[in-house]
């Protein structure tokens, strides 16, 4: 496991690592992984997750979890909150570790902790893009970026399950895009915009002349879920598996020595739609994810329900949907001002 920096022995940075605590409680986080992949969780959730055990305990000076108990937790995540200031969502993610840890975990029931309320998340409107300045922003992205960009906007992706595409994913008879494992560990079935089809057809030209090159260098593996690549060994190195947007560079596997390609960075596409966004002179805090933002209020501008967008964006409540009606381009909640006379 990658090292955890952490701060939270009064104001000295300490550092945290799998194997010193490894060392302290023999085991521990290798039942927490283990319980974790069983379950399918992703692999950010297991770093995660594997991440706050390790705050908490060092926190408590190495504490045996099993001695602490409902007080420590609570302790620790109003440490979090009071001397780090960190966002509710953070503090909620701290918790549900936590309650991992001691419930499917360790079976040990503490009353406090299943009774703690988790921080309410502040209620806040989504920043959404104009059609114009979508465009605006487009026309500053090239090659690549441009086409992950449009992705995120013509078909709603977040900004992980566009650059962990795989090419089987896309399918342009049916012009769609299958999202696999989305958020919430679901698949999803979303559109496939005819706007981006030339260009992404473009690269993926380029994209399989990098992969045929891989292969003739004696290479060209991706990483596949691991059930997948216990059932089909062969399966990371054939065309369909590879990541349509590959990195540039490859690293090699600790364990099988192979040289594999990730996907492409998250923060290389961040970076270039900040950039974009910054050049266009757009005042709103423009992210990647203000594309699937705009796609949604787009499409109830467009006047489709709320149900299709629920189920194009993988929205387990509509509720979660419906907050897009509040930012439609018509003024406040749809309602005409006194002030705007009828002509």
């Amino acid at each position: 496991m990658r090292i955890v920096p952490t701060e939270l022995a009064g104001d000295s940075r300490v550092i945290v690592t799998a194997d010193n605590l490894s060392s302290t409680l023999p085991g521990l986080l290798e039942r927490v992984r283990a319980e974790i992949r069983r379950r399918h969780y992703s692999r950010r959730t297991e770093e995660a997750y594997l991440g706050w055990i390790a705050r908490y305990m060092k926190y408590h000076g190495l504490i045996d979890p099993l001695e602490a108990g409902g007080s420590e937790v609570e302790k620790f995540l109003s440490h979090l909150a009071t001397r780090k200031d960190v966002a509710a969502s953070t503090q909620n993610q701290a918790l549900s570790a936590l309650l991992f840890l001691y419930g499917p975990v360790l079976g040990k029931k503490l009353e406090r902790l299943d009774e703690m309320a988790r921080a309410k998340k502040p209620k806040r409107l989504p920043v959404v893009m104009r059609r114009d300045e979508v465009r605006q922003v487009l026309s500053r992205l090239e090659g690549p970026k441009w086409v992950a960009a449009m992705l995120m906007y013509g078909a709603g992706l977040r900004l992980l399950e566009c650059l962990q595409l795989r090419i089987k994913d896309i399918d342009f008879g049916y012009r769609q895009i299958t999202v696999r494992a989305g958020k919430g560990n679901r698949d999803r079935v979303t559109i496939l915009p005819t706007a981006v089809e030339t260009r992404l057809r473009h690269h993926l030209e380029d994209v399989k002349r990098l992969h045929e090159r891989d292969l003739i260098n004696g290479v060209g593996y991706v990483k596949l879920p691991e059930a997948l690549s216990r059932k089909y060994p062969d399966a990371n190195r054939q065309w369909g598996w590879q990541w349509v947007f590959p990195a540039h560079r490859q690293y090699q596997d600790p364990e099988t020595g192979n040289l594999y390609r990730h996907h492409l960075y998250e923060t290389v596409l961040q970076r270039a739609v900040k950039e974009a966004a910054e050049r266009s002179g757009i005042e709103k805090h423009v992210s990647c994810h203000t594309f699937r933002h705009s796609f949604a209020t787009h499409l109830l501008e467009d006047g489709y329900d709320i149900r299709t967008i629920q189920e194009l964006l993988g929205h387990r409540d509509v509720n979660t949907t419906m907050v897009y009606t509040h930012v439609l381009n018509k003024g406040g909640k749809a309602v005409r001002s006194p002030a705007d006379w009828p002509e």
